[in-house]
């Protein structure tokens, strides 16, 4: 039996980033997901739903011990969810990204990192001249497929594998200025069997993962995604050591 000490040492917050929708299977998951994690890991996270627009405000995320920033684009406010993954990056708050939230911490990383402040989301602005993301060439939705991922990455560590077979739900994927990304160092560290982008990180921070693949979907929810476990083992991290501050 876990006794109170211990159980006081795995609790963590973490703000879930979107628009809550029951039509978003991601969203519908995540009670079961939290359950399971406080059940099998003994990991609990006391979770916060921040809507999009409410993420604006510059203290939305703060006090947070993990940001996940999930599915369900075009959100109500991108400026929102970019605001939410700035937090995130800058403070060193563990941070996820899924899909949709994959997709805005590489905009919000080529806006506020590499200074590209004209690149755009095809999904929110079709009309732009310089997309960072756009339409897949071959749609996402319903699929599952392979991913490589590097050795000696956040990646693998959380995963615990080379290759992994995932689930996804997109239509929109990054093309352009991944050099540029690379450079102000942001890591791609998975790509598919054709190498296009699947997994990025940031070295250096404590824990800043983002997947276009939905590891929330990954079985019936019952078995935490190893990437979910990982941001929740990150999450008591961080507030073990938030904890452990002098006041």
């Amino acid at each position: 039996m876990t006794n109170t000490a211990d159980q006081i040492a795995r609790t963590a917050r973490i703000a879930l980033v979107g628009d809550r929708s029951p039509n978003v299977v991601s969203h519908s998951r995540l009670p079961l997901i939290l359950d399971a994690l406080a059940e099998r890991d003994r990991l609990v996270l006391d979770a916060y739903w921040i809507p999009s627009e409410d993420a604006e405000a510059p203290d939305a995320v703060r006090g947070f011990d993990a940001v996940w920033v999930l599915p369900g684009s075009p959100y109500r406010s991108e400026a929102g969810v970019l605001s939410a993954i700035r937090t995130a990056r800058v403070e060193g708050i563990p941070f996820l990204g899924t899909c949709g939230g994959f997709q805005h911490a590489l905009l919000e990383y080529a806006r506020d990192v590499c200074g590209l402040s004209r690149v755009a989301h095809a999904e929110n602005d079709p009309d732009a001249e310089d997309l960072l993301i756009e339409p897949l060439a071959c749609s996402l939705v319903g699929h599952e497929a392979a991913v490589t991922i590097e050795p000696g990455s956040l990646a693998e560590s959380a995963i615990g594998s080379e290759r992994t077979v995932e689930r996804y739900f997109c239509s929109y994927g990054p093309t352009r200025h991944l050099d540029t990304l690379r450079a102000h160092g942001l890591r791609f560290s998975g790509h598919d069997e054709d190498g296009h982008v699947r997994i990025a990180e940031l070295p250096g921070h404590p824990f800043f993962l983002a997947t276009l693949f939905q590891p929330e979907l990954a079985g019936d929810g019952s078995r935490p995604h190893p990437v979910v476990r990982a941001l929740a083992r990150a999450a008591v991290v961080h507030a073990g050591q938030v904890e452990r501050q002098p006041s």
